[in-house]
């Protein structure tokens, strides 16, 4: 064990490791993405974030849509996406979709669609409902990973 002499070692320091950890690979269909969906939903739910609310709901549309742009724009024939969903003991919950398309970036839509427009809002949602998110390339192969972070409110403000 190293010490550095200008700190306090009575200090207590915040905890960085994640608390809940749910990690799975589906495939990159519809289907896929509606069951990425709905295990998110239930894991959320068991780590105490409960069915209908707020909180809840916000992070399992931000699932849904990332997984969706997983299936519909990072699809690679025979290649499946990767979800991850981490609590952190800050009370942040991110989220992590991973494909295998690395050449089509994510980018949000611009705000001047047409009103009969039906898709192209999916990102518009994701940076209007979370507090941050992005993409990097793909740590270990090709493709990339969107994220998304909420910090969530103490349980009793749910």
């Amino acid at each position: 064990m190293t010490s550095n002499p200008g700190t306090d070692s009575t200090a207590t320091a915040q905890l960085t490791t994640p608390t809940h950890h749910f990690a799975m690979r589906f495939s990159s269909t519809p289907r896929g993405a509606r069951l990425a969906r709905r295990l998110c939903s239930e894991r959320l739910d068991a780590w105490g974030i409960p069915y209908g609310s707020d909180v809840h709901d916000v992070l399992t549309l931000i699932t849904a849509e990332l997984c969706a742009n997983a299936v519909r724009h990072g699809n690679v024939p025979g290649r499946d996406f990767h979800l991850q969903v981490t609590t952190e003991a800050t009370s942040t919950v991110r989220i992590e979709v991973t494909d295998t398309r690395g050449e089509r970036l994510p980018a949000p839509a611009p705000a001047d669609l047409e009103a009969n427009q039906t898709d192209g809002r999916g990102l518009l949602l994701v940076a209007a409902l979370a507090d941050l998110w992005g993409w990097c390339p793909r740590a270990d192969g090709p493709g990339k990973t969107v994220w998304a972070r909420l910090t969530i409110p103490a349980a009793a403000d749910r």
